[in-house]
């Protein structure tokens, strides 16, 4: 199933849903389309162009950062799906800044994404301990953030609101 990416009324990327959702919410009269795809899906009466994008009419409240629950998809998606230490992408896991058996917490602002070689190499240690730097320091991501989760999917078409949303934060 095709993914379309959900902009707000503000044009800020909010995620992505499946084109059918996407077509649900446009018969509602809930968005507009902004990017047609070439596929269409057909009914008994009628024939729909299936989106790339879309724009809600109204815009919706985004709880930000703290409010967002983490997994492992998230923070990958967070960190654009490399390693915070040596910017690697392959056998990717989290780790966390500060070891919990030192005390760290499991909150955005003290994990990240760490490939299997480097988390094994810092241990049960800090960064500056295992004499290895992050990248950036862990954050809250912003809401678009998320968007990222679908990497696979992400369509030439969605670009121009994704680097803007980038430029904004």
């Amino acid at each position: 199933m095709a993914k379309v990416l959900v902009l707000n009324a503000t044009y800020e990327p909010l995620n992505v849903c499946s084109a059918r959702r996407a077509l649900v919410l446009l018969l509602k009269g809930k968005a507009e389309v902004i990017e047609h795809s070439e596929r269409t899906f057909h009914s008994e009466h009628s024939s729909l162009r299936v989106p790339h994008v879309i724009r809600l009419h109204e815009y919706v409240a985004v709880p930000r950062g703290t409010a967002r629950r983490i997994s492992r998809k998230a923070v990958f998606a967070r960190d654009r799906h490399r390693c915070q230490y040596c910017g690697s992408d392959h056998r990717l896991t989290v780790d966390h800044v500060i070891p919990r058996s030192k005390g760290g917490d499991h909150t955005w602002d003290n994990v990240v994404t760490s490939c299997a070689p480097c988390n094994l190499r810092k241990g049960d240690r800090t960064p500056a301990a295992a004499n290895m730097r992050l990248a950036r320091r862990p954050r809250p991501p912003e809401p678009f953030t998320f968007v990222f989760m679908f990497r696979e999917d992400i369509h030439d078409t969605w670009l121009p609101y994704l680097q803007y949303a980038s430029a904004a934060s």
